[in-house]
């Protein structure tokens, strides 16, 4: 009797067990969809203010309602004294330009600081991580008097540097950590198959480092694309990039603030970015998790 009770009850237990519900997966989507909406929310906002006619901009209805692309020819109305399609070209100029040289110099530094011995190999790395702590707001007063005095104020250049000397910690930063977990053994068997070491660094390890490198390459565009602070201060209406293009954006109507246009060149700006980052979001996560995992 005895027996049967303990059989029965486990037998209960057991079924206990498989009806009750696993609250881990259930938190875990819960999060994601909170984390989700909580991203997603102003930029979907954005979109439907882009779409909104000017006179119910302050319409409070969450969905599309009185659609209009107006806003999107107001963007581009040079009349009004916009010029978005130079500011776009502007900002790609810099921010194209930011890329490539960041990761340029970024990967041979990065090689180097991970792969080479040399005395003062962190301290060099601890100086690069250390421009990158300066606040931008700290140097706006000495780079507008450098570049005034050598006559670079309103350049490309004078965009493309500063944008350079914060890029390129990153750049070095994420390209150390990727080189340092590569296994000196790839190197070693093109070395014996007759590689020198730069052959060796061209053929094995660059093909290798392109999650890395498309990782940081991203990122730096990203950054350089969405900066304002310096270029707001050391840019004149020929090199104005698209974020303060924006800022000083002029509306349809006189005397109004042009939130919807406002709304219509984010849109135009972000969506590009959104884009590229769905095209190259495998390599994206691969390169940031290579070397997280052993």
């Amino acid at each position: 009797m005895s027996t049967a009770t303990a059989t029965a009850a486990r037998h209960a237990d057991s079924t206990a067990r498989r009806r009750a519900f696993d609250w881990a997966p259930a938190r875990t989507y819960i999060q994601a969809v909170v984390i989700l909406i909580w991203c997603l929310a102003p930029f979907y906002w954005m979109i439907v203010t882009a779409f909104r006619d000017v006179g119910y901009t302050f319409d409070p209805t969450f969905f599309f309602t009185h659609v209009t692309f107006d806003n999107f020819t107001t963007v581009f109305d040079e009349s009004r004294g916009n010029h978005f399609a130079q500011n776009l070209i502007n900002s790609l100029i810099v921010a194209g330009t930011t890329t490539i040289i960041s990761l340029i110099v970024g990967v041979f530094a990065a090689y180097a600081l991970a792969r080479l011995r040399f005395s003062g190999k962190s301290l060099v790395l601890g100086f690069i991580l250390g421009a990158s702590m300066f606040p931008g707001v700290a140097l706006i007063t000495p780079l507008f008097q450098l570049f005034t005095n050598i006559g670079w104020f309103g350049t490309y250049q004078a965009l493309i540097i500063p944008s350079i000397s914060f890029s390129l910690p990153l750049a070095v930063y994420t390209l150390t950590s990727f080189f340092r977990e590569m296994p000196w053994e790839l190197e070693e068997s093109a070395r014996i198959d007759g590689c020198t070491q730069g052959q060796a660094f061209r053929k094995v390890i660059l093909p290798l480092a392109a999650p890395a490198t498309f990782t940081t390459a991203i990122l730096t565009f990203i950054g350089a694309w969405n900066e304002f602070l310096i270029a707001s201060q050391l840019s004149v209406d020929a090199t104005k990039t698209v974020t303060v293009a924006i800022a000083s954006f002029a509306g349809a109507q006189p005397h109004q603030e042009p939130y919807t246009a406002v709304m219509a060149a984010g849109t135009i700006v972000t969506i590009p970015l959104v884009i590229l980052v769905l095209i190259f979001q495998r390599k994206i996560v691969a390169g940031l998790t290579a070397g997280a995992v052993k």
